[in-house]
């Protein structure tokens, strides 16, 4: 028996987790770590130890409330900020290889577990899914789809390590290629890279202005939040399951990221100036944490053959962004980017875009969050055809 049983005391240990995770990371002499092992991996192994030390339970009827009721209020909140006119202006070049890169991942996946699979436990493809919301937009997706389509725990587990390991491996590598654009670019027969006004635009764009969050400004959150996701969840109930990928809950999740994006036309987006994003991810690490909890320690013993797999799945994306980028005539800015808006999504893509061309920032930004939106569906997507494959395994 675990030393803490009561649901709202372990709601309190776990959220105490998070908020320590992030006070450290805010310190200087614990950059450097933060930096090698990102918050993420933190927020999802902390929990497991807290429950093999025999601190937190394995079962709780805490964690399938925050599944069930966070999780698709943390993606509303999470969607609100999409400015689809704005991805819209992007032009043919950016839209192109952002594409490009998606089409990457989902043939990565496919590929290599038709090469890796017969060694691979018989649910891969549900972890690999998972990993593939994540290599599409980011960990918000990865959280989703994961949870849709019924990944176990450990797995789970396992799909953060390649996903860290793997992915900024990766980032370094498009980093260290940042020094040879110019030859790149001639190589691709680049003539011009047309989207330094939009960077300005977006620079200078009032939703970048954050604003003091006000009392009423919180509850409309909330009440979005928590409102959109509960009528989602129940419509969601009436649908039909589509097979062992759009469950009822796999519907839950598809309704409220169409219901996030319409608001996003909508004045509610000006939520995102007074942090709407931020409970969203609040929402988003409190179910990593209780999954991280339910995880066994012992499953990370899959983990260097699953590396194997990230890394072939990496090359193929490579292939194909770079196929298309040629074939566009694209800028290295723009395959680099698109890259790192897929695998690392709106963390990393501004940074990697800051790196090829100074002040691009916003456009890195933009492109992860179309990211965001593309994971989901292209998730889905993926999980789906590696299910077939897995069959034919």
């Amino acid at each position: 028996m675990s030393l803490i049983q009561d649901p709202t005391a372990v709601f309190v240990y776990l959220i105490s987790l998070i908020g320590l995770i992030y006070y450290l990371k805010d310190q200087s002499w614990s950059k450097k770590l933060f930096d090698t092992i990102p918050p993420v991996i933190w927020v999802y192994f902390l929990p497991m130890i807290s429950t093999t030390l025999g601190i937190t339970p394995e079962q709780s009827v805490l964690y399938g409330w925050i599944k069930t009721y966070l999780l698709p209020a943390a993606l509303v909140l999470l969607l609100l900020s999409a400015d689809v006119r704005a991805i819209a202006k992007l032009g043919p070049k950016a839209l192109g290889t952002m594409l490009g890169g998606t089409l990457g991942i989902v043939a990565g996946g496919v590929i290599s577990l038709a090469i890796f699979g017969a060694w691979l436990p018989e649910d891969a493809w549900q972890g690999m899914g998972a990993l593939s919301g994540s290599w599409i937009g980011g960990s918000a997706n990865m959280v989703a789809v994961g949870t849709s389509i019924g990944v176990r725990d450990e797995l789970f587990g396992v799909m953060i390590i390649v996903d860290t390991i793997v992915g900024y491996g990766w980032m370094g590598i498009v980093i260290f290629l940042s020094a040879f654009q110019s030859r790149l670019d001639k190589w691709n027969g680049v003539t011009d890279s047309p989207i330094s006004d939009l960077s300005e635009h977006l620079a200078n764009s009032d939703m970048n202005k954050p604003e003091p969050l006000r009392f009423q400004s919180l509850v409309f959150m909330v009440v979005i939040g928590m409102g959109v996701g509960f009528i989602c969840l129940k419509v969601g109930e009436f649908l039909p399951d589509l097979g062992k990928i759009v469950t009822s809950f796999g519907w839950t999740v598809i309704l409220v990221s169409i219901v996030g994006l319409a608001f996003s036309f909508t004045p509610l987006a000006k939520l995102e100036k007074q942090g709407a994003s931020h409970l969203g991810n609040l929402f988003l690490y409190l179910l990593l944490a209780t999954i991280g909890a339910k995880a066994d320690l012992k499953a990370i013993t899959e983990a260097p053959l699953f590396l194997a797999v990230g890394v072939v799945w990496i090359a193929v994306h490579a292939t194909v962004l770079f196929s298309v980028g040629r074939w566009l005539k694209a800028p290295m800015f723009l395959i680099a980017t698109s890259s790192q808006a897929n695998i690392g999504g709106v963390v990393s893509a501004p940074i990697v875009a800051a790196v090829y061309q100074k002040g691009m920032a916003p456009v890195g930004l933009l492109m992860g969050v179309m990211g965001n939106i593309l994971g989901l569906y292209f998730g889905f997507l993926t999980a789906q055809l590696m299910e077939w494959v897995s069959r034919l395994l």
